[in-house]
This record gives C-alpha cells, structure tokens and sequence, in this order.
C-alpha cells in the first residue's frame, strides 16, 4: 500500500472502461429521457431527470485558501483567490414532489472567473461541481445505474402518495442500520433520505475526479455554529409541500451559510477505487482536507427571477470542467454524456436557448 502522507500521481490508467460502456450509456440515455418526456407530459413543462425540484438559489464567492501545500495546491485550488459563484440546492428525484418524499438532495456549485485549460466542448470560464448528500453512490458504476435507473423510470408513473409510504418505509429501515452498523446504506438513504436542513449536511461529488497532478474526491462541508444548530434535529415537512425551500429562504433571510470545501486525496487504487463509485474511502487512511470556504452571504434564496433562471436556462455538469478536474470512473464518464443529452432535451422542450454564462451577473440578482 502507499505511504498515506503520498498522495497517487493521476495517469490515464486510473481508469479502466468496460468494453461494452458505450451501450450502456447509451441505455441510460434513454430511459431517463422517457423518464423526461413523463414529467413533461404531466407538468407541461420539462424538469431536470435528477434534482428536478429546487430548495434554494444563492449567489456567494468561493474563496481559495492560501498557504496549501503542494498535493492540495492543484487546478482551480492552485493559488489563493476570490470566485463568485452561484449555487443550486435541490431535492433529488425528477419530479417535483411533496416535501413529504425525502430522498437524497443536491447542491449544485458553478464557479465563475476560473482560468486554465477546459474540457472539450466548455469554452466558459466556469466550472461547476455538481454534489450531493452521502459520501457514495448507490451504485458502482454505470452499469449498476442503469439497473437502478429503470426501475426509477418504472416508478414514475406510480401516485405520489406511494412514492410518499416508499421514501418512509426507506428511511425506517435505514435508521435500523445506522443503529447497527453506525453509518447509512447507500440505497436506503438514496430513496429515504433523514430530512435534515438542505443547509445543514454535507454533500459530496461521491465519485472520483482528477485533482490536477493527483485524484481525489470533493465535499462541502457545514462551517458556521447557526447551520451546526440546525443540525441538531430533524426539519418535519408536515402539511408544507415546500417545506425545505421555505427552510432555505428564512435562514438565508438572515444569515449567512458557509461551508467549508474539503477534498480527500486517493493513496491506493485498491482501497480506494476510481471505477468503483459504491466504495467508500477510508478516512482514517486519507482524511478529507480543507482547501476553500463557500461563503453564502444573507439574500433572497427564492427570488422568482434567479429561481426561473437557475431552472429554465442554467445547466451544471460535471463536463463544465477543467482538465485539471476532469470527472474519472464509470459513473462520471456515463454522467459526462447524460447531463449533456438531458440538458438538451429540457432546453429544447422548453425552447430555451441552452448558453453557458460567462459571468455572476447574468444571474438575476
């Protein structure tokens, strides 16, 4: 095993595609497009295939440390300075149903004013991370997706209060396995996740990414005593369908988030696989390191013309990237492919141009 102070040198045999991927993306292509013309056809109007329902759109800086040490000193990380940013929190399923479903949940980051050689296909000067609560996928990669995927696409169509008992009935028993095992299993969580303050939790990428000369995992972490408060109990959606929006928009009304961006460098291949999304790292091998602070000052997180934007016009996507932190496995190559196709499809169903912007201030204030 490496020495865990040594982080692993990136080489483009850290990955390792299986033969038959392509069509396996292609599938889940697919079936979450059908998934979107069902939403669609029921809401008349096109939403995300994932994350659909927002909980808060915020603007904030990132703010990049200095002093990093050289292993952390890495792509946009690589030297000290201010970003503007805007921030996306939604609910995690591609409907847009009642607080009483809780599931996973996102937060979406796009980083603005970010130099330095891109992805093909990004000419913007952004760069996004699109995270989410959990520090593993359900599934291992995206073979293991598209199995979960059509079953989601089957339970579309089912009435909202069934998927209500479903998300009740997951977090139950994932509270059994907490109490046993002292931590979450993925797939319960997935579909029964603790309604827990969408500002109170941390969200992870789950998957592996490039971290310029190294490869690592990203989160973003709680950092301010009011969001440790709230992380105290539970928020119970009760008779309020919007329940954790209106919880974004209070807090923010008056104070401001922070969160403390960390990532987790990988020191062993085997222990802690890149094709392998399902796989927890080991923390106590390679704990996850402070290298920026997301600073959400006070606003209006609900503003219906940044709501209308962030929803109608704006897209993140692991492929809004630079080299330097170019999504790696399975999972994030079939993520690549699928955010871009979904995309289209909202954009045109909605004809709405799709344009990535090159500024905070094209995002309504």
């Amino acid at each position: 095993m490496s020495d865990a102070r040594t982080p692993i040198r990136y080489h483009d045999g850290v990955e390792t595609p299986a033969p038959d991927e392509a069509e396996t993306i292609e599938a889940i292509i697919a079936s979450m497009t059908r998934e979107s013309q069902k939403t669609s056809e029921r809401y008349g109007h096109a939403v995300r295939a994932s994350h659909a329902k927002v909980s808060g759109v915020a603007l904030g800086t990132l703010e990049i440390l200095a002093d990093l040490p050289p292993e952390l000193r890495q792509g946009l990380f690589a030297q000290a300075a201010t970003h503007p940013v805007v921030v996306r929190f939604a609910q995690g399923p591609g409907e847009l149903l009642k607080d009483s479903v809780s599931t996973h949940r996102g937060m979406a980051i796009k980083v603005f004013d970010v130099a330095g050689e891109r992805l093909q296909g990004h000419a913007a000067p952004t760069q996004d991370f699109v995270l989410a609560t959990g520090p593993v996928f359900p599934n291992p990669d995206a073979k293991g997706f598209l199995g979960s995927m059509k079953q989601l696409e089957a339970g579309t169509s089912a009435p909202e209060a069934v998927k209500a008992v479903v998300s009740q009935t997951a977090r139950a028993l994932d509270s059994v396995v907490k109490a046993v095992k002292g931590e979450s299993a993925p797939l319960l969580d997935f579909f029964g996740h603790e309604p827990l303050h969408p500002l109170a939790e941390p969200y992870y990428s789950q998957a592996a990414l490039r971290y310029g000369d190294h490869v690592a995992k990203i989160a973003a972490f709680p950092a301010s005593p009011a969001q440790n408060a709230l992380a105290d109990g539970t928020l119970d959606p009760g008779e309020d369908p919007d329940a954790f929006r209106h919880a974004v928009q209070t807090y923010l009304a008056g104070e401001a988030a922070v969160f403390e961006i960390r990532v987790q460098l990988c020191i062993d291949l085997e222990a802690m696989p890149v094709e392998d999304a399902s796989k927890r790292w080991d923390e106590a091998l390679s704990p996850y390191r402070t290298v920026a602070r997301l600073v959400l000052p006070p606003q209006d997180a609900d503003a219906e013309a940044r709501r209308a934007y962030a929803d109608d016009v704006l897209s993140f996507r692991p492929a809004h990237s630079l080299a330097a932190h170019r999504p790696l496995g399975s999972l994030m190559r079939a993520r690549l492919k699928t955010y871009q196709a979904l995309s289209r499809f909202r954009h045109e169903r909605n004809r709405v141009p799709e344009v990535e912007p090159t500024s905070v201030d094209e995002v309504p204030a």
